[in-house]
């Protein structure tokens, strides 16, 4: 039976399923030790490695561990810390900016609705649903690269605009998985299902897979 024949919710269910039983529940793997780290270490990640984010953030939450510090800074001064991370000029601002926002209009505090979460200056969805999902235990579903890969692969979306697949993915799971989901579809993306040479034969999901069938 053709991928396209069969229930997409199914589907769903099973390839998290699958890679549930092989990844687990997957931590974040950005470093943060409070909300406010955490968003400023998913704005600083666009289009850039986990790894070399954390290894940027030590250094910038030892001297700016929080909203007011970071508010306060001097934008110079930033963008020598994230050099390394690339986009720094621009990212810089935003997180500045971010941490002003939050102590003038939130009381320091982070927001909790995706809606309020884009107000911020360098949050976009994405970046709301990652905080959404690892703060408040929301339904939010992150659409990275991999996960728009994975999904346009296997037969589950046919279309690249992460707010589509976003809205489809949040009607065909449990609210409660989708967080976890979004970081499963990522691992499997980083380690399996890779851009230029997928590991079509090593795949956990290829009996689910359109590419394969």
């Amino acid at each position: 039976m053709k991928v396209l024949e069969r229930r997409k919710d199914y589907i769903c269910v099973e390839i998290y399923r699958t890679l549930f039983s092989i990844y687990g529940k997957v931590k974040c793997p950005l470093f943060y030790r409070t909300p406010f780290q955490l968003l400023i270490s998913v704005i600083l990640s666009a289009q850039c490695t986990d790894e070399r984010v954390n290894k940027t953030v030590s250094g910038l939450f030892a001297k700016y561990p929080d909203s007011m510090a970071l508010s306060e800074a001097d934008v110079n001064e930033i963008e020598k810390i994230i050099k390394p991370i690339g986009l720094y000029k621009i990212k810089a601002k935003n997180i500045i900016n971010a941490a002003k926002k939050l102590n003038e209009e939130f009381g320091g505090e982070i927001p909790e609705t995706i809606e309020k979460l884009t107000e911020l200056p360098g949050v976009g969805r994405k970046t709301a649903n990652v905080i959404i999902s690892h703060l408040f235990d929301g339904y939010g579903f992150a659409v990275d690269t991999h996960v728009n890969r994975v999904l346009n692969r296997i037969g589950i979306v046919n279309t690249h605009n992460p707010y589509k697949i976003e809205m489809l993915i949040m009607k065909l799971m449990s609210h409660e998985s989708l967080g976890n989901f979004s970081l499963l579809l990522i691992m499997h993306g980083r380690n399996t299902c890779l851009a230029r040479t997928p590991k079509c034969p090593d795949c956990a999901i290829n009996n689910l897979c359109r590419k394969r069938l």
